[in-house]
This record gives structure tokens, sequence and C-alpha cells, in this order.
């Protein structure tokens, strides 16, 4: 990716702590980079470094303490928690470690989800879920359960209902952590190409520097701040 691409995400001085009993607990310390539009980021460091934190308030999950969030020109540190809601719906698709699907749903009505609450007809919704379903190769199992598919399917499923909405950023938390080598293979393949042919903005979550390896820029968290060493660039 070229290194001067416009900035999606702009974080400025963000920190975030918890309160842990009678303790507050910094979890992290005055953050500031970019992460530019049509990017890889991958967000690597120990256990408790912060990493999951600051995806989920990238992500509008979770407030910060103090310093701004600013996607796609909008601070999402000063909306309110219905405001937020509102964006997310609109601006962020998740993929998760477990994936996260409804068992009594069909992979069909696992990735229509997201559009039930757009102003969309039934038969639009349908054809937005078919072309999401194909782009992760899953069109033939559509009317499948979760608990009939592969955990490397499952996360296909997740994938489509991420993108369902053509947001404007994927986060993903872990989205290998739960597959064999072969399926993580497959699913880290298949987000390398949503980034190149569809130019989605990612950031993920992972321990594994084999699926690290897929991302353009590796950012290193370590007790809450950015690894002094240079960020990683491929």
């Amino acid at each position: 990716m070229n290194s001067e691409a416009q900035a999606i995400v702009e974080i400025r001085n963000l920190s975030k702590s918890y309160r842990r009993g009678s303790q507050i607990v910094p979890v992290l310390n005055k953050l500031t980079f970019d992460i530019g539009k049509g990017e890889f980021l991958a967000l690597m460091g120990p256990s408790g470094s912060g990493k999951s934190t600051l995806l989920n308030l990238i992500a509008g999950i979770d407030k910060a303490d103090s310093g701004t969030i600013i996607i796609g020109g909008i601070d999402i540190t000063t909306l309110s928690e219905s405001e937020l809601a509102h964006w997310r719906a609109n601006n962020v698709g998740f993929i998760f470690q477990f994936y996260n699907l409804i068992p009594v749903l069909s992979a069909f009505e696992n990735v229509e989800l997201p559009l039930l609450l757009t102003g969309l007809s039934r038969r639009e919704r349908a054809e937005h879920v078919n072309v999401a379903l194909s782009i992760v190769g899953l069109a033939d199992r559509m009317e499948h359960y979760p608990g009939q598919l592969s955990g490397g399917q499952q996360q296909r499923v997740a994938i489509a209902r991420a993108i369902i909405t053509d947001p404007v950023i994927l986060v993903a938390d872990e989205p290998t952590g739960d597959l064999d080598r072969v399926s993580a293979r497959e699913i880290l393949d298949l987000m390398e190409r949503l980034n190149a042919e569809s130019g989605k903005t990612i950031v993920m979550v992972t321990h594994d520097p084999r699926a690290a390896e897929k991302a353009h820029v590796i950012k290193h968290l370590e007790k809450g701040v950015l690894n002094v060493h240079p960020e990683t660039h491929f």
C-alpha cells in the first residue's frame, strides 16, 4: 500500500483504563497514529498489552477515557450511545475468533441480519446476501446451519456478514485463533483478497506471526504503548 494513502482512522492521545475493585488499571496510554484508507494493519503484542481494547475503541464498542478517534471524518468519541450504535451498524464490519453466528439461523439468515436494520426490501436483501456468500465461496451452503459447517466455513459466513453493509472498516479479533492451519490460511487469503480487490481497510488483532504477515503494516503494543521499535511494513 502507498504510504501516502489518506488516513481513514486518526487516533490522537488515546488513553483507556479500567477499574478493578478500588484500583485503576491503565490499559492504553496516549496512543497517536493513523491508519491509511485501504490499509491492512495487524496489531500484535503480549496478552494484556491492550490490543483488543484498542480494537474495541476503534470499532466503537468501548469508550475512551481521553483522546480522539476520527474515522472517515467523524470523531466517534463525541457520539452518544445511540449515535454510536447507528454509526457502528453503517461503518464497521466485525470478524470474531469464535464466529458469533446464531445456531438456529441458516448461513443466509445469519448474513442477512445486519440488513434487517436497513430500508432494503426482502428481494434486495436476498440479492446482497447472495453476492456476499458468493464472495466468500459459500453460495452452495446458504441454507446450512452453523452446526452443519466446518470452522473455516463458519468464519467465512461471519466474514460475509461483516461485509454485507459495505462497511468503511473491518475489525478482526484473532480471526484465525480457533481454526486449523489450512482453514486459517484460507481465511487470511480471503481477507487479503477483500483488502486488495475491494479496498477494504482491515484492522486485525493477532498473536500469530503468519497471520500478521498478510498485513501491510504491523504495529506492536506493549503495556499500553506502541513499541518504540520501527513498525513493520510489507
